[in-house]
Order: structure tokens, then sequence, then C-alpha cells
């Protein structure tokens, strides 16, 4: 697979990610659902502090730590998807890791910018740790509710295809009581590094073989003057 072909692949992602998280930011209210394809696929607009499917990590300094984690995963993929390219690694092995990849680089652009470029988001109130959102519309500000670094990441993905359903009496511990299926909140880049994941754990055998170019047999050199009457061994 070409380098070139790769990029286009993460771009197109990135963009696609980037350009439904902008409109949902702007033009849908904090935590009000609305039904794309009946109940089942809705967009809920929430925010996080930059886990995948909305999942909690604790305060600010969890969240600093875990956007500089992130942004560190994106320098090293980027030197090792050119590396994987060169040597010649399977097909499916790179859009696989281009995949992960574009997902992990769409979620960082949220963490590293939207404090900065967004009036508001998000924020985790002291003490409880609590996720607090706020009312209104968000806009395009030079005066964001964060920081560099600070940024929320936004998800809106939600497919609830069971829904507030009783679970049956005869299921241990969980007997009795209301659940949802599928009930986690995500994005394109949650979804792109998802595929990227399960694609390679479920196909490793085959997409881990890669192809090495064949290195030339070095040449033998020597002085002496073959003729009819000398046998080389």
């Amino acid at each position: 697979m070409k380098l070139k072909h790769l990029i286009i692949l993460i771009a197109l992602i990135v963009i696609a990610d980037q350009s439904l998280k902008i409109w949902v930011k702007t033009t849908f209210t904090y935590g009000d659902p609305k039904n794309v394809f009946g109940s089942w696929f809705q967009l809920d607009f929430i925010e996080n502090e930059g886990m995948a499917y909305g999942w909690k990590f604790g305060g600010a300094w969890c969240k600093l730590a875990l956007t500089v984690f992130r942004l560190g995963a994106v320098i090293f993929g980027t030197w090792y998807l050119g590396r994987i390219v060169k040597k010649g690694y399977h097909k499916g092995f790179i859009i696989c890791a281009g995949l992960i990849y574009a997902g992990a680089l769409g979620n960082l652009i949220d963490s590293l910018f939207y404090g900065m470029i967004f009036d508001k988001g998000m924020y985790i109130e002291p003490g409880t740790f609590r996720q607090i959102g706020y009312d209104g519309l968000a806009q395009f500000s030079s005066k964001g509710y964060s920081s560099f670094l600070h940024g929320n990441v936004v998800d809106m993905l939600y497919f609830p295809i069971i829904e507030n359903k009783k679970m049956p009496d005869w299921v241990p511990f969980w007997g009795g009581e209301r659940f949802t299926f599928f009930s986690a909140i995500f994005n394109i880049a949650d979804a792109s590094i998802s595929i990227g994941v399960i694609t390679l754990l479920l196909f490793q055998k085959k997409l881990f073989k890669h192809h090495y170019e064949p290195e030339p047999d070095p040449a033998i050199e020597t002085n002496i003057t073959v003729t009819d009457e000398t046998q080389v061994s």
C-alpha cells in the first residue's frame, strides 16, 4: 500500500469526524437527543474528558495526562505508519493501523484546541468530579471555555437498539434491573479506533504477516583468472 493512499484515508476520516463534531457542537443543545432513524439511532450531544465512548477518567491532572499521552501516541504513530509502509507490511494491517491512528488524531484535536476555540463546554465539578453540561448553543470564540490541552471530546452517535428493558428475573446479579443495549455514546474517531482494533484481533494471523524486500547476494571478488582448466568448487 502506498503512503499517499494511507494519508488520504486518514485525512477523510479526520475531516468527517471533525465536521460532524463541529456541526453538532454548534447546533445541538447539550444532552438533548434527536432521533435519526427511529429511536434506535440518535444524535445525543455530550462531551467527555477524552476517554473513548464517554468513559470518565478523573480530574484536571488526569485529563492533562491523557491528552499528553495521546499526543505522544500520535507522534509515535506517525513514525510507525511510515515504517510499516516502507517495510511492506500486509495491506490490511496498514489500513487497520491507519484507522487507529486517524481515530486517535481526531480525538486529540478536540483535546488540544476545542477548549480554546469554543465559548462553552462541559466542566468537572471540583470535589465530586461530576461532569456538568451547559445551557444554550456553543459558538466559536477567541475566549474559550478552557485552555490548550484541556478541551473536551465531542460525542454524539447513540444506538440504543434495546432501550430501558427489564432484565429477566432468572438472570444472575442483574435479574429484574433495567438495561439499555447499546448505551455508549461515541463519535467517528472512536468507531475508527474500534474497527481497527477489532479487525486486528479477529484476523491477526493473516494481517501481521509482512513482506521483506529480498536482499541481493553479495558479490564475491577474486583475483583468480578462470580458464577452461580452472575448477570452481
